[in-house]
C-alpha cells in the first residue's frame, strides 16, 4: 500500500491520536507550577455548608505538614500498629476530628478528660478493634493527638 492510500485511508488519525497522547502526558510543561496555582486559590465553600459546618471545621487544626505528620504517626504506631493500621489519611482526619474536644465545651464547662478518653476510644477504631482499642491505650492516643495535632488547644 503506497503512502497516499494510507493517508486516504486513516487520514490524520495517528497525529491526531499522538497529539493527544502528548496532551495526555502534560506535553512537557511543568507541572508543579499549574499545581501550585492550584493549590495557593482558595477553595469556595460548599453552597450546602451550614454555619454549623464552618464552625466545626473551624474548631479542627490545620492539616499537619509532612514533618508533623510523620512523627504523629509514628508515635500511634509505637503504641499499637492497629491504630493507624495502613490507613495514614484516616488517622489524621480522626486525629483533627479528637482535636475539636479541647475545645467543646458542655453548659459552659470544658469536657473532662475521661470524656475525651471514651471519645478517642469511639473515634479510633480499626478492623481488629471495631469498638475502640481500650481506655489505656485511647489515653496514649489523646496524648499523641495533642502533641502533635492540636498543641495550642
Amino acid at each position: 500500500m503506497s503512502t497516499k492510500k494510507n493517508i486516504a485511508k486513516w487520514g490524520c488519525l495517528p497525529i491526531a491520536a499522538l497529539f493527544g497522547i502528548v496532551l495526555a502526558l502534560g506535553g512537557g510543561e511543568d507541572d508543579t507550577t499549574a499545581s501550585s496555582d492550584l493549590d495557593a486559590k482558595p477553595s469556595k465553600p460548599a453552597a450546602t455548608a451550614s454555619a454549623a459546618d464552618n464552625e466545626w471545621e473551624s474548631s479542627l487544626p490545620p492539616k499537619p505538614n509532612l514533618v508533623t505528620r510523620t512523627a504523629y504517626l509514628a508515635d500511634l504506631d509505637a503504641i499499637d500498629p492497629d491504630i493507624v493500621h495502613g490507613k495514614d489519611d484516616k488517622a489524621i482526619s480522626r486525629g483533627r476530628s479528637q482535636c475539636s474536644d479541647f475545645k467543646t465545651t458542655v453548659d459552659g464547662e470544658k469536657l473532662s478528660r475521661e470524656k475525651m478518653i471514651a471519645n478517642t476510644n469511639y473515634r479510633f477504631t480499626s478492623p481488629d478493634h471495631p469498638n475502640g482499642h481500650g481506655t489505656a491505650i485511647a489515653e496514649q492516643i489523646l496524648d499523641v493527638v495533642h502533641k502533635h495535632l492540636c498543641p495550642s488547644f
